[in-house]
């Protein structure tokens, strides 16, 4: 007999644990079946706090990358002038249409590469305005190649400033 009492100590011991745990885990379901106010509130402070960070970086790239366009641009238009002085034994005079001289024939222009100097038409800056060319350029260049910028006018500051083809 003493071997069945501690039997049913440890059945009455062990359902009456499982019956408080059976207790315990259902008031858990339902706390834990929504968000406190508290945990819905970090979550968005860390929300908060990435979004501090990362959408200044993210927002002036697509200006940069305009510059950067531009430029890039101004170097390929440098070349098709080379190119056409190469060609013609002169860089397009004003006389002959400025930078329009890449894309359409001028009447000087004998050696004038079929199909023109400039893919696309006559070039333009990442915002949609004309390259400026001035033949002879300042300081002894032969010429001067540049666009106004995000502003489309002469001056200015940051994506706004004057944006010069360096040799």
């Amino acid at each position: 007999m003493k071997k069945t009492e501690p039997v049913v100590n440890e059945i009455s011991s062990s359902s009456t644990a499982f019956g408080l745990a059976a207790r315990s885990s259902g008031t858990r379901m339902n706390r834990a079946s929504g968000f406190t106010l508290i945990e819905v509130m970090v979550v968005i402070v860390i929300l908060g706090v990435l979004a501090a960070l990362i959408v200044p970086n993210v927002m002036g790239r697509g200006e940069k990358a305009k510059v950067d366009t531009t430029s890039i641009t101004l170097k390929g238009v440098a070349g098709a002038l080379d190119q056409y002085k190469l060609d013609n034994g002169k860089y397009p005079s004003m006389q002959d249409g400025g930078l329009d001289a890449l894309v359409n024939q001028p009447a000087s222009a004998k050696n004038w590469m079929q199909g023109g100097y400039v893919k696309g038409g006559y070039p333009k800056d990442s915002w949609d305005n004309d390259i400026q060319y001035v033949i002879p350029g300042a300081e002894g260049r032969a010429f001067d190649l540049y666009s106004f910028g995000a502003d489309g006018k002469e001056g200015g500051e940051d994506t706004d400033a004057d944006i010069y083809y360096q040799p």
